[in-house]
């Protein structure tokens, strides 16, 4: 690992991602630059080598697949911390530093007795990438927690903080997803800190069929909150495979959004169709159900396959690249297409 002269940043060269990236698929940066405070952004930004190239921010890997050498600088954000910055009678709000696990973020507010964050227990990734996704599970999302973030801007090394507003945040999408034509920030900033806003009093979000079950099975019908991050957690390693085991990205495929007609007229032909009402009379169907319907299940194409437990789920079965990963998942989109007519979307950035 080289140390750049005169300055206080950790970059290394011809480094392997292989790492780096929960698919554990294989890939080198030419150049990695560690992130560890918002200044580090500031000093790589003066650097001429590195301060007008490409970037392509990675931080805890989760959500992309490497199909090739990334040509852009990588960063690797590694800001720490986590406080209680302010409480009032309606929340606590929490701030963490990008860099941070997510399920560590969400473990330490609950064992500090700030709950709010446990249907979003054991998601990959780090905390400074849940807003690019707006991360969400079990009937919650990140937008539904969101407070505020500060972010480096790439070009001119200036800090700014972000509002709920700012962020533009979607299904599965913020504005540091969107194009720059059209207002977004991709490829433009280095979110650094998050805070997150903890409704006052604690209600458990329960409308989800999973969770429903546990509580049928257990017969505890107002679950507190550690019972409710208990349960998720053993919901999720019961479908989910252990990245540190088994390669993968988590979900692969968004929960495809349709008209109410188009849930009827797929629910004419398959009546077991998993699907979930919206506030807006949509409906979101289970991807997982769409693939598993298809056949996919436990199925490969080369080294790359489709979890046995969970459909929704591609993984590395050992040695795999990143071009079988999106053979399989391209096979998957026409499959599902060609049997329900419904176009299914990654999740993960394919680079």
């Amino acid at each position: 690992m080289d140390i750049e002269s005169g300055t206080d940043l950790d970059i290394a060269r011809a480094m392997s991602l292989r790492e780096l990236n929960s698919f554990g698929l294989p890939a080198q940066a030419h150049t990695l630059v560690r992130l560890r405070r918002d200044a580090d952004v500031r000093r790589m930004l003066a650097l001429p080598e590195l301060g007008t190239a490409p970037k392509l921010v990675l931080g805890g890997g989760s959500n992309i697949v490497l199909t090739r050498d990334p040509q852009a600088v990588v960063l690797k954000v590694e800001v720490p911390g986590a406080r209680l910055v302010a409480e009032t009678p309606e929340a606590w709000i929490v701030e963490f530093g990008a860099g941070v696990v997510w399920h560590d973020a969400v473990t330490w507010c609950l064992d500090h007795g700030l709950p709010g964050l446990e249907n979003l227990a054991l998601i990959p990734g780090t905390v400074g990438a849940a807003p690019v996704q707006n991360i969400g599970a079990y009937g919650l999302e990140l937008a539904d927690r969101f407070d505020s973030l500060d972010a480096v801007d790439l070009v001119t090394g200036r800090s700014v903080t972000l509002d709920k507003a700012a962020c533009r945040f979607g299904y599965r999408d913020s504005v540091f997803k969107q194009d720059p034509m059209d207002g977004g920030l991709a490829g433009k900033s280095v979110i650094t800190r998050v805070r997150l806003r903890l409704p006052r009093p604690w209600q458990p979000v329960l409308g989800y069929l999973d969770i429903e079950r546990r509580m049928q099975e257990t017969g505890i019908a107002a679950p507190d909150p550690r019972t409710l991050y208990d349960w998720v957690c053993a919901i999720r390693r019961a479908k989910l495979p252990d990245p540190g085991r088994i390669g993968n990205a988590g979900s692969f495929f968004k929960n495809p959004v349709v008209s109410a007609e188009q849930c009827r007229d797929i629910i004419a032909r398959d009546p077991h169709l998993v699907h979930y009402p919206m506030g807006d009379g949509r409906f979101k169907l289970a991807a997982g159900w769409l693939i598993d319907a298809c056949g996919w299940k436990g199925k490969s194409i080369g080294r790359a396959g489709v979890y046995e437990r969970q459909a929704l789920v591609l993984v590395n079965r050992g040695g795999a690249t990143g071009a079988e990963v999106v053979t399989l998942a391209r096979a998957i989109q026409e499959s599902v297409y060609g049997r329900f007519g419904i176009r299914l979307e990654p999740e993960p950035v394919l680079l």
